[in-house]
């Protein structure tokens, strides 16, 4: 919903493009010197980095109540919600790491809302990239430019408390349950391909119906991502919803990326600023520090 690629092949590849200033990812000749110092970059608005994300933000990606701007983020960090411009929670602190990075200061980014579905829609982009836990997927890649991942994500379940679906250990323990999933997610792909329940699985147009399915006790459960299901809990979307498991990744690893206009001639200086945060270690402190609650016990197939 809401692969990862060979960082130490292609990083290698990227540093050398970038040191260069020979063809990057979006194609065409780039600056000569360095195609990935600031005043060599193609950017929405000259010496500003533009990033989008949805509005709301959730924790645990965005935190804080104010930053540096506020923009249309009416944020509550009582009722779950956040600020990108106060650089908290892991998204918010991954884009300012990247932003770092490739060589810009806090006051030099700029954060614009875009609604989920509209960041990996084909066209024209007003946005250098988008953070909001975008998952790759080969369709998806066909509209838009994805940057290599930044975190690796689990399918998990979601249930009403004190249903007997809570004590699920085994796929074969959800054999006999009413699944739900958002059409045309991997996680409707999972409960078909992996878990094949007697029961077909039943499949709503959004989010919003997937929940409000469980809440009405239609469904015996709901897959989503293990991200998203922690949110659906914290915030109470999910009214007596507890986060039962994760699941095992079967075949290629899903993950999310940065999303960035189709043919961007950015994307190869920002995956080459993600391989940095790697090598370094940065990012995966980052998760440490933000995403620790973002744990659930396996479903076993």
């Amino acid at each position: 919903m809401r692969k990862l690629l060979a960082v130490v092949a292609v990083s290698g590849l990227v540093l050398a493009a970038c040191s260069k200033g020979t063809t990057t990812a979006g194609g065409g000749g780039t600056p000569s010197g360095n195609a990935c110092a600031t005043n060599n970059l193609a950017l929405v608005k000259p010496g500003i980095l533009t990033i989008g994300t949805d509005n709301p933000v959730f924790q645990p990606w965005f935190g804080g109540a104010k930053g540096s701007g506020q923009g249309p983020w009416k944020a509550d960090p009582n009722n779950g919600t956040g600020n990108p411009y106060t650089g908290q929670g892991f998204e918010g602190s991954v884009a300012y790491a990247v932003a770092e990075k490739m060589g810009f200061g806090h006051g030099e980014v700029q954060w614009l809302a875009v609604p989920f579905n509209n960041s990996y829609k084909p066209g024209p982009k007003n946005f250098d990239f988008y953070i909001g836990q975008v998952s790759y997927s080969k369709d998806r890649a066909q509209a838009v430019g994805f940057s290599d991942g930044y975190y690796n994500v689990q399918q998990a379940l979601v249930a009403n408390k004190g249903t007997p679906i809570t004590h699920a250990k085994t796929f074969a323990d959800l054999k006999d349950k009413k699944l739900g999933a958002q059409l045309g997610t991997t996680s409707y792909k999972y409960i078909v391909d992996n878990i094949k329940p007697n029961q077909q699985p039943s499949v709503y147009d959004n989010s919003n119906d997937v929940i409000a399915a469980l809440n009405a006790g239609q469904i015996d459960g709901y897959l989503v991502d293990a991200p998203t299901a922690y949110v659906n809990v914290l915030i109470g979307e999910a009214k007596h919803g507890v986060v039962v498991g994760q699941f095992p990744t079967i075949g290629p690893q899903e993950h999310f990326g940065l999303v960035l206009q189709k043919g961007s001639s950015l994307l190869s200086c920002v995956n080459r600023a993600i391989a940095s945060l790697k090598s370094n270690g940065a990012l995966a402190s980052l998760q440490k520090k933000w995403l620790k609650d973002i744990t659930f016990p396996v479903i076993k197939p």
